[in-house]
C-alpha cells in the first residue's frame, strides 16, 4: 500500500534530494518542485496529502515573502492540504505570519529526521482527523429531523414529547407510513441526556429472520459457515445512546423472546462467544401495525409490547393536521430548491389550495416526494397547480376546479351532484375544504347540500 504523498518545495537542489531520500525511507511518495512557481499548475493537477515548503528563495533569502506569497495563494484557491513551513533562520515573526496563514507546524534546516518524521506525521493525522470531523458534522446536519408543523395536534403531541425526552423511559410511537415517526424518534434522541452519543437507527422488516441475532447482537469470526469476520451488533454500536427499532412489529415471532430477554435484564452475547455483554441503551421504537390485532393473532408476544411501550404516542396522518400541508410544501420546496439549485421558488395560491384538498394517503412522505419531483421539473420561478399530478385529480389552470375523468351527458343537476360529491370525498367531508375546491361559499354548498337531501336543514 502507497504511503502519504508529500511534495517538497525547496530550491536548493542537495536539500530536496536529501529530504526525497529520507522521506522515501519513512514510507512516504515524494514530489520534489523548486520553487512555488512551479508548484502551483502543479497543484491544480495533482493530488498531496501534504506540502513541505521552504519559506525562503531567489527573491530574498531571508524574509520569507515567497512562502508566504504561496501560502496566500493556497488560502485564495481553497485548497484542504497541511503544510509545514521549514526555513534556515530562526525567525519568531516570520513563523508567526505562516501559522496564521494555515501552516500547520514549521521545522528548521538542517532538520533531525526524526523530528521531521515526528512532524510530518502529526499534521497528517490532525488532518485526517479534521476531515472526520468535517463528514461526521455534515451526516449530523442532513440528518436533522424535518419537523414543520403549525397545527394543535402537533403542538400537543411535541408537548407531550418534551416533557418526556430527557427521561430514559422507552418510547413507542405509532401511526400511518411516512407521518415522521423516525424523525420525531432522531428528535427525542437529540433532547435527551444522550444526544452526543450514537443514534441507532434499524428496519425491523428488512433484516432477515436468520441473520437477525447477528445484526442486532453482533457475532464473531466463525459463529457460522458465512462469519468471515468479527461483527459489532446494533446494541454494541447503540451503546450509551440511543437504539431506534423502527417497523418493531415486524420481528418474527421466534426472535421476540431474544429481544424481550435483552430488554429485561440488560444482558446480551455475541453469536459464537460465550461472554456476557451489558447494553447500555434507550430503546426507542415505531410500528405502523395493531399491536392489539397483532397480539390477540399470537403474532406479537404481549410481554415484549409491554416493554416497548412505557410510554406510547401516536403521530397523526398528515390529512388529521391539513393546517400543516403548505406549510411543509414550501419547507420541501425550499429543501429541494437548495439541493437542486433552484432556490427562488415559490408555492402559487393556486396551488396550495389544490395541495390542501387532497388526502395525502402517502403522508409526509409522499408531500416531500410531490414537491421534490415539482422542483425538478419547474420552468418558472412560482409552482402553479398544474404542475402537480395528484392521484386522481388533475388541475384546471383557470378556475382551480377538478376532475377525474370527463363527465358523461347527464343534466346539469347531475353533474351538480356528482361534482359536489366527489369535492366531499377528495376533503374528507370537511366543508370548507369543498366549498373552496368547488369555488363556491361554504353556505352556498350547505344550500346545495340541502337540495340534494346530502344534510337536514339547520344541521
Amino acid at each position: 500500500m502507497l504511503g502519504p504523498r508529500i511534495l517538497v518545495i525547496e530550491d536548493n537542489r542537495e536539500i530536496r534530494i536529501s529530504a526525497h531520500f529520507v522521506l522515501e525511507d519513512f514510507g512516504f511518495q515524494v514530489e520534489a518542485l523548486d520553487n512555488p512557481a512551479l508548484a502551483k499548475p502543479w497543484l491544480l493537477q495533482h493530488a498531496t496529502d501534504l506540502i513541505l515548503l521552504d519559506m525562503n528563495f531567489e527573491r530574498d533569502t531571508t524574509s520569507g515573502e515567497e512562502g508566504l506569497d504561496f501560502l496566500r495563494w493556497l488560502k485564495q484557491q481553497g485548497m484542504d492540504i497541511p503544510l509545514v513551513a521549514m526555513t534556515a533562520w530562526s525567525n519568531t515573526e516570520l513563523v508567526v505570519k505562516a501559522m496564521q496563514l494555515g501552516a500547520g507546524d514549521f521545522i528548521e534546516k538542517p532538520w533531525n529526521n526524526q523530528r521531521l518524521y515526528q512532524v510530518l506525521q502529526q499534521q497528517l493525522q490532525l488532518q485526517q482527523l479534521a476531515r472526520g470531523n468535517r463528514a461526521l458534522q455534515q451526516r449530523l446536519e442532513q440528518s436533522q429531523p424535518e419537523l414543520v408543523w403549525r397545527s394543535d395536534i402537533m403542538n400537543r403531541l411535541m408537548e407531550q414529547l418534551t416533557a418526556v425526552a430527557a427521561s430514559e423511559a422507552s418510547i413507542l410511537l405509532t401511526g400511518e407510513n411516512g407521518t415522521g415517526k423516525s424523525h420525531l424518534a432522531r428528535w427525542i434522541h437529540s433532547q435527551s441526556s444522550r444526544t452526543s452519543q450514537p443514534f441507532i437507527a434499524v428496519n425491523m422488516g428488512a433484516i432477515p429472520e436468520s441473520l437477525f441475532e447477528s445484526e442486532m447482537f453482533g457475532h464473531k469470526k466463525g459463529a457460522f459457515t458465512d462469519a468471515k469476520e468479527n461483527r459489532i451488533g446494533r446494541f454494541e454500536l447503540a451503546q450509551q445512546g440511543s437504539l431506534f427499532l423502527d417497523e418493531i412489529a415486524c420481528i418474527p415471532i421466534a426472535q421476540q423472546s431474544k429481544l424481550l430477554r435483552v430488554l429485561e435484564s440488560g444482558e446480551f452475547e455475541m453469536l459464537g462467544s460465550s461472554h456476557t455483554l451489558r447494553a447500555d441503551v434507550r430503546l426507542l421504537s415505531a410500528t405502523n401495525g395493531d399491536f392489539n390485532q397483532l397480539i390477540k393473532d399470537g403474532l406479537f408476544r404481549q410481554d415484549l409490547y409491554y416493554r416497548l411501550n412505557t410510554l406510547e404516542f401516536r403521530v397523526p396522518a398528515l390529512r388529521e393536521r391539513p393546517e400543516d400541508i403548505v406549510v411543509l410544501a414550501n419547507y420541501f420546496i425550499r429543501k429541494h430548491g437548495q439541493r437542486y439549485r433552484k432556490p427562488e421558488l415559490t408555492l402559487a395560491h393556486c396551488a396550495q389550495k389544490l395541495l390542501s384538498t387532497y388526502a395525502w394517503p402517502g403522508n409526509i412522505r409522499e408531500l416531500s416526494h410531490m414537491m421534490e419531483r415539482a422542483v425538478l421539473l419547474a420552468q418558472g420561478a412560482e409552482l402553479t397547480a398544474a404542475e402537480f399530478n395528484l392521484p386522481g385529480m388533475t388541475a384546471s389552470i383557470h378556475n382551480q376546479t377538478f376532475h377525474s375523468q370527463s363527465l358523461p351527458m347527464i343534466t346539469l343537476d347531475e353533474a351538480e351532484l356528482q361534482l359536489i360529491q366527489q369535492a366531499l370525498g377528495y376533503t374528507q367531508n370537511n366543508k370548507q375544504h369543498a366549498a373552496d375546491l368547488l369555488g363556491i361559499t361554504k353556505s352556498s354548498l350547505y344550500r346545495r347540500l340541502e337540495k340534494y337531501g346530502l344534510i337536514k336543514a339547520g344541521d
